[in-house]
């Protein structure tokens, strides 16, 4: 009986794990990239293909090759970066959402193996 509670604990876990994934990919080939899922108004943190610090940027709107948004809420510095050298884009507000759900999932799962330990 401990051996499949601790299977489906495990399974559960490893499912929330891999639902995690709040990031969107990019190719190199920037013809086939489609930014239209980005919303203005809303933080990013943008990952650079050249392996340098990722931005994060209040995305406001697309001007032929580049992401333009502000620094920040608050920081009104204007960030122009171009889709060429974009590897990836974080919806921050869904990864918190997602960490929080994966927190929430293995503290339920820690419960059920924790009950089950003691009932034996």
């Amino acid at each position: 009986m401990k051996a499949s509670v601790l299977l489906k604990s495990s399974l559960l876990t490893s499912l929330f794990v891999i639902s995690s994934c709040a990031t969107t990919k990019y190719t190199e080939d920037t013809s086939k990239n489609d930014y239209s899922n980005l919303q203005a108004g809303r933080m990013y943190t943008v990952k650079m293909k050249d392996g340098s610090k990722s931005q994060k940027m209040l995305f406001r709107n697309i001007d032929g090759d580049n992401l333009i948004g502000t620094a920040g809420k608050k920081d009104s510095t204007e960030v122009i970066i171009p889709k060429a050298d974009v590897a990836a884009v974080r919806d921050n507000k869904k990864a918190a959402i997602t960490t929080g759900a994966v927190v929430i999932g293995a503290a339920g799962v820690a419960a059920i193996v924790l009950s089950s330990s003691r009932a034996d």
